[in-house]
Protein backbone atom coordinates (compact mmCIF):
# COMPACT_ATOMS: atom_id res chain seq x y z
CA UNK A 1 0.00 0.00 0.00
CA UNK A 2 1.17 3.57 -0.62
CA UNK A 3 -0.38 7.00 -0.50
CA UNK A 4 -0.61 9.53 -3.36
CA UNK A 5 -2.56 12.74 -3.12
CA UNK A 6 -3.95 11.72 0.28
CA UNK A 7 -5.45 8.58 -1.25
CA UNK A 8 -4.52 4.97 -0.51
CA UNK A 9 -3.56 2.88 -3.54
CA UNK A 10 -2.95 -0.85 -3.52
CA UNK A 11 0.35 -2.18 -4.80
CA UNK A 12 0.20 -3.21 -8.43
CA UNK A 13 -3.04 -1.33 -9.06
CA UNK A 14 -2.94 2.00 -10.90
CA UNK A 15 -6.16 3.95 -11.10
CA UNK A 16 -6.31 6.38 -14.06
CA UNK A 17 -8.56 8.75 -12.17
CA UNK A 18 -5.88 9.06 -9.51
CA UNK A 19 -3.25 9.75 -12.17
CA UNK A 20 -5.43 12.52 -13.58
CA UNK A 21 -5.72 14.02 -10.12
CA UNK A 22 -1.94 13.86 -9.68
CA UNK A 23 -1.37 15.59 -13.01
CA UNK A 24 -3.87 18.33 -12.31
CA UNK A 25 -2.38 18.95 -8.88
CA UNK A 26 1.12 19.27 -10.39
CA UNK A 27 -0.15 21.67 -13.06
CA UNK A 28 -1.91 23.79 -10.46
CA UNK A 29 1.30 23.93 -8.43
CA UNK A 30 3.34 25.10 -11.42
CA UNK A 31 0.80 27.80 -12.26
CA UNK A 32 0.95 29.04 -8.69
CA UNK A 33 4.74 29.27 -8.90
CA UNK A 34 5.09 31.10 -12.23
CA UNK A 35 3.05 34.02 -13.57
CA UNK A 36 2.92 35.24 -17.12
CA UNK A 37 2.81 38.97 -17.94
CA UNK A 38 1.15 39.71 -21.25
CA UNK A 39 3.08 41.93 -23.65
CA UNK A 40 1.62 44.86 -25.56
CA UNK A 41 2.12 44.46 -29.30
CA UNK A 42 1.56 47.28 -31.77
CA UNK A 43 2.21 47.64 -35.48
CA UNK A 44 2.99 51.13 -36.74
CA UNK A 45 3.14 52.43 -40.25
CA UNK A 46 1.58 55.04 -42.42
CA UNK A 47 0.90 56.22 -45.90
CA UNK A 48 3.12 58.83 -47.50
CA UNK A 49 3.93 60.09 -50.97
CA UNK A 50 7.04 62.17 -51.64
CA UNK A 51 8.54 64.03 -54.56
CA UNK A 52 12.09 65.35 -54.64
CA UNK A 53 14.96 66.54 -56.78
CA UNK A 54 18.20 66.38 -54.79
CA UNK A 55 20.44 67.50 -57.66
CA UNK A 56 19.06 70.57 -59.37
CA UNK A 57 22.64 71.67 -60.05
CA UNK A 58 22.98 69.36 -63.04
CA UNK A 59 23.68 65.69 -62.31
CA UNK A 60 27.40 66.02 -61.65
CA UNK A 61 27.59 62.41 -60.51
CA UNK A 62 25.15 59.81 -61.82
CA UNK A 63 23.98 61.72 -64.88
CA UNK A 64 20.31 60.81 -64.37
CA UNK A 65 17.52 62.12 -62.20
CA UNK A 66 15.10 59.22 -62.45
CA UNK A 67 11.52 59.34 -61.23
CA UNK A 68 11.22 61.82 -58.38
CA UNK A 69 8.05 60.24 -56.93
CA UNK A 70 8.21 57.55 -54.25
CA UNK A 71 6.13 56.32 -51.32
CA UNK A 72 7.02 55.44 -47.75
CA UNK A 73 7.65 51.75 -47.14
CA UNK A 74 8.35 51.50 -43.41
CA UNK A 75 6.51 49.05 -41.15
CA UNK A 76 7.35 48.96 -37.43
CA UNK A 77 6.60 46.32 -34.80
CA UNK A 78 6.69 47.28 -31.10
CA UNK A 79 6.45 44.77 -28.26
CA UNK A 80 6.64 45.79 -24.61
CA UNK A 81 5.92 44.32 -21.19
CA UNK A 82 6.88 44.43 -17.55
CA UNK A 83 8.44 41.80 -15.31
CA UNK A 84 7.09 40.99 -11.84
CA UNK A 85 9.69 43.25 -10.23
CA UNK A 86 8.66 46.25 -12.33
CA UNK A 87 11.40 46.09 -14.97
CA UNK A 88 10.20 47.33 -18.34
CA UNK A 89 11.31 45.47 -21.48
CA UNK A 90 10.62 46.57 -25.04
CA UNK A 91 11.76 45.42 -28.46
CA UNK A 92 11.37 47.13 -31.84
CA UNK A 93 11.72 45.81 -35.39
CA UNK A 94 11.33 47.83 -38.57
CA UNK A 95 10.91 46.52 -42.09
CA UNK A 96 12.06 49.17 -44.54
CA UNK A 97 12.31 48.66 -48.26
CA UNK A 98 11.26 45.04 -47.82
CA UNK A 99 14.16 44.27 -45.46
CA UNK A 100 14.57 44.15 -41.69
CA UNK A 101 17.00 47.05 -41.21
CA UNK A 102 16.29 48.62 -37.80
CA UNK A 103 15.88 46.76 -34.51
CA UNK A 104 16.65 47.38 -30.85
CA UNK A 105 15.88 46.22 -27.31
CA UNK A 106 15.31 48.49 -24.29
CA UNK A 107 15.30 47.72 -20.57
CA UNK A 108 13.95 50.48 -18.30
CA UNK A 109 13.20 51.32 -14.70
CA UNK A 110 13.19 54.18 -12.23
CA UNK A 111 16.91 54.58 -12.94
CA UNK A 112 16.36 55.33 -16.63
CA UNK A 113 16.73 53.07 -19.65
CA UNK A 114 19.40 51.10 -21.51
CA UNK A 115 18.87 50.43 -25.19
CA UNK A 116 20.88 47.90 -27.17
CA UNK A 117 20.74 49.11 -30.74
CA UNK A 118 21.09 46.12 -33.01
CA UNK A 119 20.80 48.38 -36.03
CA UNK A 120 19.54 51.81 -36.96
CA UNK A 121 19.63 54.09 -33.91
CA UNK A 122 21.49 57.34 -33.40
CA UNK A 123 24.06 57.78 -30.65
CA UNK A 124 23.72 60.37 -27.86
CA UNK A 125 25.67 62.89 -29.98
CA UNK A 126 24.00 61.90 -33.22
CA UNK A 127 20.55 62.62 -31.82
CA UNK A 128 21.48 66.29 -31.24
CA UNK A 129 24.08 67.02 -33.96
CA UNK A 130 21.75 69.71 -35.38
CA UNK A 131 18.62 70.62 -33.43
CA UNK A 132 18.22 74.17 -34.77
CA UNK A 133 14.53 74.85 -35.57
CA UNK A 134 13.08 73.97 -38.98
CA UNK A 135 9.64 73.11 -40.30
CA UNK A 136 10.76 70.06 -42.32
CA UNK A 137 14.51 69.33 -42.57
CA UNK A 138 17.87 71.00 -41.86
CA UNK A 139 19.35 73.31 -44.50
CA UNK A 140 22.17 70.85 -45.34
CA UNK A 141 19.81 67.91 -45.85
CA UNK A 142 18.14 66.71 -49.09
CA UNK A 143 21.02 67.75 -51.40
CA UNK A 144 22.95 64.92 -53.09
CA UNK A 145 24.86 65.62 -56.32
CA UNK A 146 26.22 62.13 -57.03
CA UNK A 147 23.41 59.79 -55.92
CA UNK A 148 25.35 58.20 -53.05
CA UNK A 149 23.82 60.18 -50.12
CA UNK A 150 27.37 60.34 -48.67
CA UNK A 151 30.05 61.86 -50.89
CA UNK A 152 27.40 63.86 -52.75
CA UNK A 153 25.96 65.49 -49.65
CA UNK A 154 27.21 68.50 -47.66
CA UNK A 155 29.71 67.83 -44.87
CA UNK A 156 28.27 67.89 -41.34
CA UNK A 157 29.84 67.36 -37.91
CA UNK A 158 27.57 64.50 -36.89
CA UNK A 159 27.51 61.83 -34.23
CA UNK A 160 28.21 58.14 -34.47
CA UNK A 161 25.79 55.37 -35.17
CA UNK A 162 25.66 51.91 -36.62
CA UNK A 163 24.96 48.49 -35.17
CA UNK A 164 25.47 46.97 -31.73
CA UNK A 165 25.57 50.13 -29.63
CA UNK A 166 24.54 50.57 -26.00
CA UNK A 167 22.64 53.80 -25.22
CA UNK A 168 21.77 54.88 -21.66
CA UNK A 169 19.20 57.61 -20.97
CA UNK A 170 18.67 58.95 -17.45
CA UNK A 171 15.34 60.08 -16.00
CA UNK A 172 14.72 63.82 -15.96
CA UNK A 173 16.27 65.44 -12.90
CA UNK A 174 15.11 69.02 -12.41
CA UNK A 175 14.73 69.44 -16.16
CA UNK A 176 18.11 67.84 -17.00
CA UNK A 177 18.58 64.56 -18.89
CA UNK A 178 21.85 62.67 -19.45
CA UNK A 179 22.46 60.29 -22.36
CA UNK A 180 25.54 58.18 -23.07
CA UNK A 181 26.44 55.72 -25.84
CA UNK A 182 29.15 53.09 -26.26
CA UNK A 183 30.06 51.01 -29.30
CA UNK A 184 32.84 48.43 -29.21
CA UNK A 185 34.35 47.41 -32.54
CA UNK A 186 37.29 45.04 -32.24
CA UNK A 187 39.72 45.90 -35.02
CA UNK A 188 42.24 43.58 -36.62
CA UNK A 189 45.94 43.24 -35.76
CA UNK A 190 45.24 43.73 -32.04
CA UNK A 191 44.11 47.30 -32.73
CA UNK A 192 41.07 48.05 -30.61
CA UNK A 193 38.62 50.58 -31.97
CA UNK A 194 35.78 52.04 -29.93
CA UNK A 195 33.28 54.88 -29.93
CA UNK A 196 31.83 56.70 -26.92
CA UNK A 197 29.76 59.84 -26.55
CA UNK A 198 27.42 61.60 -24.16
CA UNK A 199 24.88 64.41 -24.20
CA UNK A 200 23.25 66.63 -21.61
CA UNK A 201 19.93 68.38 -22.29
CA UNK A 202 18.55 71.00 -19.90
CA UNK A 203 15.15 72.67 -19.91
CA UNK A 204 15.32 74.99 -16.89
CA UNK A 205 12.06 74.92 -14.96
CA UNK A 206 12.43 78.59 -14.08
CA UNK A 207 12.70 79.71 -17.74
CA UNK A 208 9.78 78.41 -19.77
CA UNK A 209 10.59 77.71 -23.44
CA UNK A 210 14.39 77.57 -23.03
CA UNK A 211 16.38 74.46 -24.00
CA UNK A 212 20.14 74.08 -23.62
CA UNK A 213 22.37 71.19 -24.60
CA UNK A 214 25.93 69.93 -24.87
CA UNK A 215 27.36 66.75 -26.39
CA UNK A 216 30.82 65.25 -26.81
CA UNK A 217 32.19 62.18 -28.58
CA UNK A 218 35.48 60.33 -28.85
CA UNK A 219 36.34 57.84 -31.56
CA UNK A 220 39.57 55.85 -31.43
CA UNK A 221 40.51 54.75 -34.95
CA UNK A 222 43.65 52.64 -34.87
CA UNK A 223 46.60 53.24 -32.56
CA UNK A 224 47.45 56.88 -33.27
CA UNK A 225 44.26 58.41 -34.62
CA UNK A 226 41.63 60.03 -32.40
CA UNK A 227 38.57 61.99 -33.48
CA UNK A 228 36.89 64.21 -30.90
CA UNK A 229 33.70 66.18 -31.48
CA UNK A 230 31.74 68.64 -29.36
CA UNK A 231 28.53 70.56 -29.90
CA UNK A 232 26.43 72.98 -27.87
CA UNK A 233 23.09 74.56 -28.59
CA UNK A 234 20.40 76.86 -27.25
CA UNK A 235 16.76 77.11 -28.31
CA UNK A 236 14.06 79.43 -27.09
CA UNK A 237 10.34 79.33 -27.84
CA UNK A 238 8.27 82.43 -27.23
CA UNK A 239 4.81 82.94 -28.59
CA UNK A 240 4.64 81.69 -32.17
CA UNK A 241 8.42 81.90 -32.68
CA UNK A 242 11.16 79.37 -31.92
CA UNK A 243 14.78 80.40 -32.47
CA UNK A 244 17.98 78.43 -32.01
CA UNK A 245 21.72 78.45 -32.55
CA UNK A 246 24.29 75.64 -32.46
CA UNK A 247 28.09 75.51 -32.62
CA UNK A 248 30.13 72.33 -33.26
CA UNK A 249 33.84 71.41 -33.37
CA UNK A 250 35.67 68.49 -34.99
CA UNK A 251 39.23 67.76 -33.84
CA UNK A 252 41.33 65.20 -35.73
CA UNK A 253 44.80 63.90 -34.94
CA UNK A 254 45.89 64.52 -38.54
CA UNK A 255 47.16 68.06 -39.12
CA UNK A 256 44.89 70.56 -40.90
CA UNK A 257 41.87 68.26 -40.58
CA UNK A 258 39.86 70.19 -37.98
CA UNK A 259 36.43 71.67 -38.72
CA UNK A 260 34.02 74.11 -37.09
CA UNK A 261 30.36 74.72 -37.86
CA UNK A 262 27.67 77.20 -36.88
CA UNK A 263 23.96 76.69 -37.48
CA UNK A 264 20.91 78.78 -36.75
CA UNK A 265 17.21 78.49 -37.40
CA UNK A 266 13.88 80.12 -36.75
CA UNK A 267 10.32 78.85 -37.15
CA UNK A 268 7.02 80.69 -36.99
CA UNK A 269 3.68 79.01 -36.28
CA UNK A 270 1.25 80.93 -38.47
CA UNK A 271 -1.58 79.04 -36.73
CA UNK A 272 -2.13 75.67 -35.06
CA UNK A 273 -1.85 73.91 -38.42
CA UNK A 274 0.71 75.82 -40.47
CA UNK A 275 4.41 76.51 -39.69
CA UNK A 276 7.23 78.00 -41.76
CA UNK A 277 10.96 78.05 -41.08
CA UNK A 278 14.36 79.30 -42.19
CA UNK A 279 17.60 77.45 -41.41
CA UNK A 280 21.28 77.99 -42.29
CA UNK A 281 24.57 76.18 -41.66
CA UNK A 282 28.21 77.17 -42.23
CA UNK A 283 31.18 74.78 -42.02
CA UNK A 284 34.76 76.09 -41.79
CA UNK A 285 37.71 73.84 -42.74
CA UNK A 286 41.17 74.19 -41.20
CA UNK A 287 42.77 73.01 -44.44
CA UNK A 288 43.78 75.93 -46.68
CA UNK A 289 42.92 73.87 -49.75
CA UNK A 290 39.23 73.91 -48.82
CA UNK A 291 36.75 76.80 -48.70
CA UNK A 292 33.82 77.40 -46.39
CA UNK A 293 30.67 75.38 -47.06
CA UNK A 294 27.45 77.42 -46.75
CA UNK A 295 23.92 76.00 -46.65
CA UNK A 296 20.53 77.66 -46.28
CA UNK A 297 16.95 76.56 -46.72
CA UNK A 298 13.29 77.39 -46.25
CA UNK A 299 10.71 74.86 -45.08
CA UNK A 300 7.00 74.61 -44.34
CA UNK A 301 4.53 72.15 -42.83
CA UNK A 302 0.73 72.06 -42.84
CA UNK A 303 -1.30 69.55 -40.79
CA UNK A 304 -5.05 69.03 -40.61
CA UNK A 305 -7.13 66.02 -39.63
CA UNK A 306 -4.32 63.47 -39.77
CA UNK A 307 -2.97 64.76 -43.10
CA UNK A 308 0.40 66.52 -43.26
CA UNK A 309 1.98 68.27 -46.22
CA UNK A 310 5.57 69.39 -45.67
CA UNK A 311 8.60 70.30 -47.68
CA UNK A 312 11.83 72.24 -47.98
CA UNK A 313 13.98 73.96 -50.61
CA UNK A 314 17.69 73.95 -49.74
CA UNK A 315 20.92 75.10 -51.36
CA UNK A 316 24.61 74.57 -50.54
CA UNK A 317 27.66 76.40 -51.88
CA UNK A 318 31.08 74.69 -51.97
CA UNK A 319 29.92 71.20 -51.03
CA UNK A 320 32.56 69.41 -48.90
CA UNK A 321 34.78 72.50 -49.21
CA UNK A 322 35.19 72.27 -52.98
CA UNK A 323 35.11 75.75 -54.50
CA UNK A 324 32.31 76.21 -57.02
CA UNK A 325 30.62 72.89 -56.19
CA UNK A 326 27.21 74.45 -55.67
CA UNK A 327 23.88 72.69 -55.69
CA UNK A 328 20.27 72.96 -54.58
CA UNK A 329 17.40 70.58 -54.05
CA UNK A 330 13.86 70.24 -52.80
CA UNK A 331 11.60 67.63 -51.23
CA UNK A 332 7.86 67.54 -50.52
CA UNK A 333 5.91 64.85 -48.66
CA UNK A 334 2.20 64.17 -48.24
CA UNK A 335 1.57 61.83 -45.32
CA UNK A 336 -1.49 60.34 -43.62
CA UNK A 337 -1.78 59.24 -39.99
CA UNK A 338 -4.31 56.59 -38.94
Amino acid sequence: MFIINNQTIKKGVINMNNLRKIGLSALAGSLATFSVNAADVTVSGGASLSFDDTDRGGNTGTGTRGNGFYMGDSLGFNMSGETENGLGVAVYYEIDGGALDDYDMTVSGDWGSVKFNGSGSSSAFGAVDDVTPNAYEESWDIIDDDGTSTTGSPTVIGGGGGANMFIYTSPSMGGATFTAAYQNDGGGAAVEESYTDFAIAISPEMVEGLSLGYASSDNQVGISTDIAKTTMYAKYAIGSFTVGVQQSDYDHTTAASDQESTAMGVTYAVNDNFSIGYNEHTLDFESTSLVDQDSDGVSASYTMGGVTLGGAMNSTANIAGSSGRDNEGYEFTLSFAF
